[in-house]
Parts: structure tokens; sequence; C-alpha cells
């Protein structure tokens, strides 16, 4: 059997925010759709299961975040995710440039949560909370191999 992995979902507020917030930051839309229908209600689970989604892919061609705003059922707001929470919290995009990168996200009021770190003179990193309360970890590698 063969395993890769295709795209990271996740829930959002607002597509067209988060959207713009993602391909500032250098990502591309490879596609959007409205979903509705017994095939998007048994695969995802949810009676009545409808939604704007949009698929979005990095630079490189590997990596890819489908977004999905639901029309019904009605999103549920929930606290914002602590990096300490277990199940899925983050996403993480490897930047040649963090301090521009932040400077893209601020322009969408997206702060870090503390700063910027440096680990072992190997990466410059920072989480950074997103739209829709993501976390979004950027990582400059300091040391190319």
């Amino acid at each position: 059997m063969t395993i890769r992995l295709d795209n990271v979902g996740i829930a959002v507020r607002d597509l067209d925010a988060t959207i713009a917030f993602f391909t500032d930051l250098g990502l591309t839309v490879i596609g959007r759709d409205t979903v509705s229908g017994e095939w998007t209600d048994t695969a995802v689970g949810l009676d009545g299961n409808h939604a704007r989604i949009a698929m979005l892919q990095t630079p490189d061609g590997h990596g890819r975040l489908e977004l999905f705003e639901y029309i019904h059922p009605d999103a549920i707001e929930t606290a914002p995710t602590q990096p300490n929470e277990i199940g899925m919290h983050r996403v993480a995009f490897a930047v040649d440039d963090i301090d521009a990168a932040l400077e893209i996200a601020a322009r969408h009021g997206c702060h870090p949560l503390r700063g910027v770190a440096t680990y072992r003179d190997l990466y410059r990193l920072s989480y950074v909370r997103g739209p829709s309360g993501i976390i979004v970890m950027l990582a400059q590698e300091l040391q190319k191999a």
C-alpha cells in the first residue's frame, strides 16, 4: 500500500479573508466550489452538509490546504486552540524570509503568539494566530544542508 499526505482541511469563519491571508503568504488557489448533497453528507458525516470550499497549494506543488466555510449546518465556534492541546493545532510553512512573512501576516491582523525564536542557530520560527484562530508556524532555515 502506498500513502502520501494529500491536504490538511481547516474549517474557517470567512473563506475569502482566509484565502487572502494564505495567498499573500505565497499559496495559490487551485480550485473553489460550493458542495452539498448526499455524497458530502456521506463523506463528511454531517446531514445537510453544505459548504464553500477552496483548495490552496504551496509554490513547490507539494503542500495543500483545503479550506471550508460551512453554510449548513452552522459552524460551531470554539475557543482558539492552544499549542499544548491534544489534537491537530497548527499548520507549518517553511519560508525564506520570516520577517517578510510576519509583515504580510500583520497586514491581515495576524500576529505572533509571543515573538520570533531561534532554534540552535538552525531556524528562526514563530507561531502566528491566523484567520479563524488557526495557528500558523513560520520557519526560516538559517543554514542550508
